[in-house]
């Protein structure tokens, strides 16, 4: 391995340097009106008893989940109470460090039968994370040298106490906190950590280079937990920042491909109902798992400078995000469905619980209610990154202000606008200190096949685009605007067994089911609900249907309500007779749906994080069957 770290392409912006806009601060302030700026008062797990803030509570890995949303959600919409709220955590971590640079609520000898006796790092990498988004919010000086002595403790205990279990797989997250102290103090021993720290970590390279998981699991492995495989696929980047193997760069998009390929899901995840499951669209995914893939998407965006990253983050973000949780942010599943036609207690072919599709305060089990709060405060936070050579690249065109120096110093105020991804336009405003000569890198979608640039009304020849980027490099002024167009097509995609799903731009979208929402466990403020149908959801799609699109120029704050969906399609569809209930889900779309004397009709679909009941994947209706 080289003794050098090789730099990423993109440098992410501090904390704060970005402020989310339009609908995606409107998303941020629901959840602080919602469960993660209440959590603390309505769930014990994270409240005044915790064992992160002193108490005798819970002492693993949700207080320190909780905080690693809750810190950035704070600081994004400068909110001095969960400011506050979040300074409660940092500042008892602080305190408790030893003078042997350990830190933290104790050790946890047991967590499971897997890290039996072991010391367990993993809620502590947590943590890290934590304090390290804390010091570039804040410009605390204190982190730096906590982390020093931190990794100096480490350094000393690691090799007599190696990583075990859930740390043993998720070992990148570790990593990412040593490489954020190594570019501020160029200390070549925290290499040395890295490389043993590496050494302990599960070889995901091997894995996602030669997939072998290409079945529904039924068993145990920490190699196909959904939430470690979302993770899991950050480790041949960091590996690739010590050493320098395009092997790992490569593991990274076949793994991708592999997982998309045995366990894809329309709305750009994987299943996972625990393990991974299949294509089947009736398969659970957990709400961890999408988070974390959203973080995991980021940090790839950041190392390899690739616009795939973008896209895969967009299509997750913008579906499987909102899908899961309810538009006021006051209940959330643990595991979604592509095909969800009915949230209740019941048995499904899962692995896990009944209770593991219900909305509701910790549904299955409480991680979930934890970790979920870092999914649109990190995407916000990410927006935009640092080109690496004076300019700035776009990793995601939801609205948001970002301020960076540029060029050779200037500083810059640049307005992102346009409501992206409801619509194709999105304005780019420069306030500019001075002229300055600089990149903006622009992503283009894999989807949109004819961009289009002006700036200040001069229409700009664009080259094609290289690794998903075009780069609008030029002397910009103070003043300059630029709009970027990314024509969204309406397209459809065969899915398991030939059933079909239906795109528009980064948003999937679907027939909504009509919600009849039933109280099932009541409490002070995050109730647990049962959904169930109030409609008809066995429909098809006809074969060659034309889809009209219906677009509102006014975006309302909380875009993710399928009666205020800003877009919506028509299409032709049928009900379908063979289309049946399989074990409380919607069974697998019919190959050859029977639709003999069902009158065609009117679909109406809205994007698919609008929809809790919903349908996703449509059986095709050929012509031929209507004949039969």
């Amino acid at each position: 391995m080289t003794v050098s770290l090789k730099q990423p392409v993109f440098e992410p912006l501090p904390l704060g340097a970005i402020k989310p806009a339009g609908w995606l601060l409107g998303q941020l302030r629901i959840q602080a009106n919602g469960l993660t700026g209440h959590l603390e008062e309505h769930w014990a797990d994270v409240g005044p008893d915790n064992g992160w803030i002193g108490g005798k509570g819970e002492s693993w890995e949700r207080g320190p989940y909780y905080v690693d949303g809750l810190l950035p959600l704070a600081y994004l919409l400068g909110d001095e109470k969960l400011i506050a709220k979040a300074n409660r955590w940092v500042e008892w971590s602080l305190a408790s460090q030893k003078e042997n640079g350990d830190f933290g609520p104790g050790r946890i000898e047991t967590v499971n039968n897997d890290v039996d006796k072991q010391q367990d790092w993993w809620h502590f990498m947590i943590m890290l994370k934590v304090l390290t988004q804390h010091a570039e919010a804040t410009g605390d000086e204190r982190i730096v040298p906590f982390l020093e002595r931190y990794f100096r403790y480490v350094r000393g205990t690691i090799e007599q106490r190696p990583l075990q279990g859930w740390a043993k797989v998720r070992g990148a997250e570790m990593l990412l906190s040593i490489f954020w102290l190594h570019e501020r103090t160029q200390d070549s021993s925290l290499l040395e950590l890295a490389r043993i720290v590496a050494s302990q970590t599960t070889d995901w390279t091997t894995i996602y280079h030669d997939f072998p998981f290409w079945r529904k699991v039924k068993e145990w492995d920490w190699r196909t937990h959904v939430v470690n495989v979302a993770m899991g696929l950050k480790t041949p980047a960091m590996m690739y920042r010590l050493s320098g193997d395009e092997r790992e760069h490569a593991a990274v998009h076949r793994g991708i491909d592999s997982l998309m390929t045995y366990h894809g899901q329309a709305h750009g995840m994987f299943s996972g109902d625990e393990w991974l499951s299949g294509t089947h669209p009736s398969q659970g995914v957990e709400l961890c798992a999408v988070v974390e893939y959203m973080f995991t998407m980021e940090q790839l965006a950041k190392v390899f400078g690739e616009g795939r990253y973008g896209d895969i983050l967009e299509k997750v973000a913008f579906n499987a995000l909102p899908a899961a949780i309810t538009a006021d942010w006051t209940a959330h599943q643990y595991d979604q469905q592509v095909n969800q036609i009915m949230c209740n207690v019941a048995p499904r072919p899962w692995s896990n619980g009944p209770e593991a599709n219900l909305f509701g305060l910790e549904p299955n089990f409480g991680c979930c209610t934890a970790n979920m709060h870092q999914g649109w405060p990190k995407l916000a936070a990410n927006l935009w990154m640092g080109d690496g050579a004076g300019g700035l690249a776009a990793v995601s065109y939801a609205p948001c202000t970002v301020r960076a120096t540029v060029g050779s110093g200037a500083k810059l105020e640049l307005d992102v606008s346009g409501e992206y991804p409801f619509l194709e336009q999105i304005g780019l405003s420069l306030r500019l200190s001075r002229t300055e000569r600089f990149a903006l890198r622009l992503r283009i979608p894999a989807w949109c096949t004819n961009p289009q640039l002006t700036v200040n009304g001069e229409r700009i020849v664009l080259p094609e685009a290289e690794r998903g980027y075009v780069a609008a490099l030029r002397e910009w002024s103070d003043g300059d605007k630029a709009v970027l167009e990314l024509p969204m097509e309406v397209r459809t995609s065969s899915r398991h067994l030939h059933a079909v799903s239906v795109e528009r731009g980064p948003l999937v979208y679907v027939l909504p089911i009509r919600e009849s929402w039933q109280l099932l466990r009541e409490r002070e403020r995050f109730h647990d609900w049962e959904v169930y149908p109030a409609s008809p959801w066995k429909y098809g799609l006809e074969e060659g249907t034309e889809f009209a699109v219906q677009v509102s120029d006014d975006v309302p704050a909380q875009p993710f309500e399928s009666q205020h969906a800003p877009v919506r399609l028509t299409a032709t569809g049928r009900l379908v007779r063979n289309w049946k209930m399989e074990k409380n889900n919607a069974g697998t779309p019919p190959l050859n749906p029977d639709v003999a004397g069902q009158p065609a009709v009117k679909l109406e679909l809205v994007p698919y994080g609008s929809a809790r009941l919903r349908i996703g994947e449509f059986p095709l209706i050929r012509q031929h069957y209507d004949k039969l």
